[in-house]
């Protein structure tokens, strides 16, 4: 029988080989379309360097309100001749020996300029009315450049402007969009194959028939790899091995993983087993309750050799399989969420696990911050799993924890 680490460690090494050869995707640069899915943008890496086309800011302008003049006319006893002004989004003319232009803040430093002087610094410390003869004088000296954005003074054209690997935030896609690139490529989001098998398992909402049950795995394993960005396929089948292989046939040139509950034990309809087996998965019992039989490996699918993980079908086996085997690479795959908290607690009441497994318990902290387990062990007790706030460990070889002693426990709400 796997330790959990071992098996962690196979998984790891099976998930992130594939998770490190994705295809990159096009997304392009436009707010709506982030509106529309802000989850398709959040967390994004760059697949390749993103090179400046432009300098940034792309022409000298002003850093405020005030008047665009010449430092070399700006003199003792000066009063300038206050010309048209110069809103942002306009070229104003070359701006002549002894004038000042009002001009706003973002709008182009004119030919023959080469400083800005805050209103509140001129006298009268105001704009006049458009179209009346004014002057104004200059309180003090103006150096060259005062309040001057020259170009390229941000970004310079030709510059790496955002390598490839960086993780895209708000600030970053803005850059890019200040730069003028109408789109990017960023590494396509993990994509997975989410396969329930089992006779008995009917839709959710359909009407039970004789033996059915409806599946559940399906929905909790979509939910909670979408909490980590991960784009799922989801697909039911019935205990039969080669309309599993044809559906994972069908859907093995758009994913990247295949995940799989149910049909991994060692009965008579185990489907899983029985059409993965002989294609390259390894199937066999971990250490660990609920979930201890799990499969892994590379499936040969045509010219494809496709990662596998399989998990047990119980519902509470599949999740507790999901947050210890395959959450933490998918989440640090694609940066979205949150690593569970892991800390130590005291029990607030003694349990008894076997001693030749690793228990995974559900639990919640009490008033007193102590571990108070919710439900039983069963790997049925999916409402406890749901009320549960917590995973609590109970390693190999502890028999009995008492009230008091200090356990492992990880996180299932952040």
């Amino acid at each position: 029988m796997r330790t959990i680490d071992q098996h962690q460690d196979d998984v790891a090494g099976l998930v992130e080989a594939a998770l490190a050869s994705r295809p990159s995707e096009r997304l392009p640069l436009d707010p709506a379309a982030v509106a529309a899915d802000p989850d398709r943008y959040r967390r994004r890496e760059l697949a390749s360097d993103v090179v400046a086309p432009i300098d940034l800011p792309p022409f000298a302008n002003s850093q405020m309100d005030g008047f665009a003049v010449s430092s070399s006319d700006v003199v003792a006893d000066a009063s300038l001749v206050v010309v048209d002004r110069i809103p942002a989004g306009r070229v104003g003319p070359a701006l002549l020996p002894g004038t000042a232009a009002p001009i706003m803040t973002g709008a182009a430093v004119p030919d023959g300029a080469d400083a800005v002087v805050p209103v509140e610094r001129v006298e009268p410390p105001l704009f006049p009315a458009e179209g009346v003869d004014a002057r104004v004088a200059v309180t003090g000296p103006v150096a060259a450049g005062a309040f001057v954005r020259d170009a390229g003074s941000d970004v310079v054209a030709g510059s790496v402007l955002l390598p490839a690997g960086t993780i895209m935030t708000p600030a970053r896609w803005g850059v890019l969009a200040a730069a003028g690139l109408g789109e990017v490529a960023v590494r396509r989001r993990p994509r997975l194959l989410l396969v329930s098998t089992g006779e008995e398992l009917a839709a959710p909402g359909a009407e039970l028939g004789p033996g059915e049950i409806h599946d559940a795995n399906g929905v909790a394993l979509a939910a909670a790899l979408a909490e980590v960005g991960v784009e799922v396929v989801a697909e039911r089948v019935t205990d039969d091995a080669a309309t599993l292989t044809a559906l994972v046939a069908r859907h093995a040139a758009d994913v990247d993983l295949v995940v799989t509950t149910g049909g991994v034990s060692a009965g008579a309809y185990e489907v899983v087993r029985d059409a993965f087996e002989t294609a390259g998965v390894v199937f066999g019992s971990v250490a660990m309750q609920p979930g201890g039989p799990q499969g892994h490996g590379p499936l040969s699918v045509g010219d494809r050799r496709l990662p596998a993980v399989c998990f047990p079908g119980n519902p509470v086996s599949a999740l507790v399989s999901f947050e210890v085997f395959l959450r933490p690479l998918l989440q640090a795959a694609t940066g979205v969420g949150r690593p569970r908290a892991r800390t130590v607690a005291p029990m607030a009441e003694p349990a008894e696990s076997p001693v030749g497994k690793h228990q995974l318990r559900r639990g919640r902290l009490d008033a007193d911050g102590r571990v108070a387990l919710v439900g039983g062990a069963g790997s049925h007790l999916l409402s406890n799993h749901a009320a549960a706030t917590l995973l609590v460990h109970l390693p190999v070889g502890v028999e009995r924890v008492e009230a008091g002693d200090d356990v492992v426990v990880w996180a299932l709400d952040d």
